[in-house]
């Protein structure tokens, strides 16, 4: 075709054949490499797209209808197609749980173990020595209950699934003192009063948004109390002249009136993490140890584990909660029980845990550590062209945890990507892999803490290859 031809504006008597370009030289490669199903499917998608241009008056030329240039065309939108929506990130915000990133980094040793069982059959609910169908919870109740010390222990799908399942269970149609300090609200439209409401109890408010007395709790107790309900505002915090009940009050009260107390911890560590310098977050086994009657808490938050509700307490009241009809709609699926097995079985090791679950390691990284790291990556930058500069900062824990703590870092700053500060990070997020960044004081900041072992050298490859784009 000659130039002038090339350049001609296109009819639609000019558009080919669907089948006479599946039959044509320039689209073997693409059927052979894609399968002749969606290459067929998206051919026709992109011949439709272009006789609705023409139709419309568009601007179509010769030359884009070649077989090459058809080719071309239909190898993009497959390449679109299977480009992968939920992409690999390194994660350089300094958000250790950061929700849009998926949160808790899951351990590689429980993956490999997880996946190992994932893709072939296994005893999901089948008891080995009998052959009889079993329960699924014995996948990890034992475990979790030997990690927290309680009971007996029981999972769902994801936290706010568990305190639905325990409100409903032990309250519907009953009241449920709970503080106004503790009306939390977690994103989404999840609002502690709206999810009383849902699970059939009556919501009792005592006490005054910044201060709540355990004389609030047992002044409120009646003959239609269920049970006390505790909060832990893991996402926002009160200061100044505030008061809190502690848990032991309550369950103190509980005992003495025969109500029982529930925990809803929301993030759920299992370590103190006091000695790496968080001090709002109870820990779960501690929790326990005070008389709690049902502590409830998320998997893949400071636990380190995959999307789970693990409800841990007394054994009558957890048979109960799994006797509840809606407990079949919020059972874990073969995966994330396999996930939580393994992850849970790091913490039978106290001296590893820290170093094998990457959420802890991540928190208990020395903050001269992480200065070597970053001083590292920014000397590597340089001998690629990019000026690149150390400073002092904080990392924060993140997914709605330990509000107003921080961690001491070093970061890692660069004034000049190419372009504005935006438009580089975007080039960032756009690579392969993904990298997210915060941009501060128009400088795009990189914060090593929250890079996952090996990931540092990737980070200077992409923030180099950032640069040339």
């Amino acid at each position: 075709m000659s130039k002038a031809a090339a350049s001609e504006s296109a009819s639609l008597r000019d558009l080919p054949k669907l089948d006479a370009l599946l039959g044509s030289q320039a689209f073997a490669p693409l059927i052979e490499a894609a399968g002749r199903h969606l290459v067929t499917e998206e051919t026709r998608a992109a011949l439709d797209v272009l006789r609705t241009d023409l139709r419309e008056g568009g601007h179509v030329f010769q030359s884009e209808l070649t077989e090459p240039a058809l080719a071309r065309l239909v190898e993009k939108r497959i390449a679109t197609l299977l480009d992968p929506i939920q992409c690999r990130v390194l994660n350089a915000t300094g958000v250790i749980l950061h929700t849009s990133l998926g949160r808790a980094p899951l351990a590689p040793e429980a993956v490999k173990a997880a996946m190992r069982e994932a893709v072939e059959y296994s005893c999901l609910e089948l008891d080995r020595s009998s052959g009889k169908r079993s329960d699924r919870d014995k996948l990890v109740n034992d475990l979790l209950a030997r990690v927290t010390g309680a009971e007996a222990a029981t999972v769902v799908n994801n936290n706010a699934a568990a305190t639905m399942l325990i409100l409903n269970t032990l309250a519907e149609g009953k009241e449920v003192p709970c503080s106004r300090a503790h009306m939390v609200e977690i994103g989404g439209s999840y609002r502690m009063p709206d999810v009383m409401r849902k699970s059939g109890c009556r919501l009792v408010e005592i006490g005054a948004t910044n201060k709540t007395k355990a004389a609030d709790y047992e002044n409120a107790i009646t003959e239609e109390t269920a049970m006390l309900l505790k909060v832990h505002t893991s996402n926002y915090a009160i200061v100044g002249f505030t008061h809190e009940a502690a848990l032991e009050e309550l369950v103190e009260i509980g005992k003495r009136r025969n109500v029982p107390v529930v925990y809803d911890l929301g993030a759920g560590s299992l370590i103190d993490l006091k000695q790496y310098g968080i001090t709002r977050e109870p820990s779960v086994p501690d929790l326990v140890k005070t008389g709690a009657d049902l502590v409830c808490f998320s998997g893949d938050k400071l636990f380190g584990g995959p999307q789970a509700g693990l409800i841990v307490g007394r054994k009558d009241l957890v048979a109960a909660v799994k006797k509840n009809a809606m407990f079949r709609m919020m059972r874990c699926d073969k995966v994330t029980l396999a996930l939580l097995e393994h992850t849970l079985k790091l913490y039978l090791d106290a001296d590893s845990v820290v170093e094998n679950v990457p959420t802890l390691r991540a928190i208990a990284r020395d903050a001269e550590e992480v200065k070597r790291k970053a001083k590292g990556i920014a000397g590597k930058l340089k001998k690629h062209g990019v000026e690149a500069t150390t400073a002092d900062s904080t990392s924060q824990i993140g997914g709605g945890s330990t509000p107003g703590e921080e961690l001491p870092t070093t970061v890692v700053v660069i004034s000049k990507l190419g372009g504005s500060p935006d438009a580089a990070a975007k080039r960032l997020r756009m690579g392969t892999p993904s990298v997210f960044c915060r941009i501060e004081n128009d400088a795009l900041v990189f914060d090593p803490r929250t890079l996952l072992p090996g990931q540092d050298t990737e980070l200077v490859a992409a923030i180099a290859a950032a640069r040339k784009a």
